[in-house]
């Protein structure tokens, strides 16, 4: 019986996280990305991404996704969205969750509800999380 193929999840609402799914997508690195809204789902699609997850964030109770999610990787723009996306990720996969923040002030609450790692960065170039 053949696995089904893992994909990176990525929620990307920042340059830093628009950047790295480019870079994923010159490594040929299977992901997705995930939001909550149109316009981003706009962005993505002129992006070039082709596994892109809804989501309604205003539930309690999400649809586990169609593909096999492995590593995480939020990038924050909003500390309420970031959270959820946490909380709703936590239960797709039990790899790791990185959120990359440029704030200091919310490590506590991200590993709290479920980020194994926080990484603190204001350079848009983060080849290092995939090595």
């Amino acid at each position: 019986m053949k696995t089904q193929e893992e994909f990176i999840l990525v929620s990307a609402p920042t340059l830093a996280g628009k950047s790295f799914i480019r870079m994923l997508q010159m490594k040929r690195i299977p992901f997705a990305a995930i939001t909550n809204n149109e316009s981003e789902k706009k962005q993505l699609e002129k992006l070039g991404v082709n596994h892109i997850l809804m989501v309604d964030t205003t539930v309690k109770t999400w649809e586990i996704p169609d593909l096999e999610i492995g590593k995480v990787f939020m990038f924050e723009h909003s500390l309420t969205l970031c959270c959820r996306y946490i909380q709703i990720c936590r239960a797709w996969t039990s790899k790791p969750i990185y959120v990359i923040t440029q704030s200091g002030n919310a490590r506590m609450i991200y590993k709290g509800i479920g980020a194994n790692y926080v990484i603190h960065s204001r350079s848009e170039y983060l080849s290092f999380l995939l090595e």
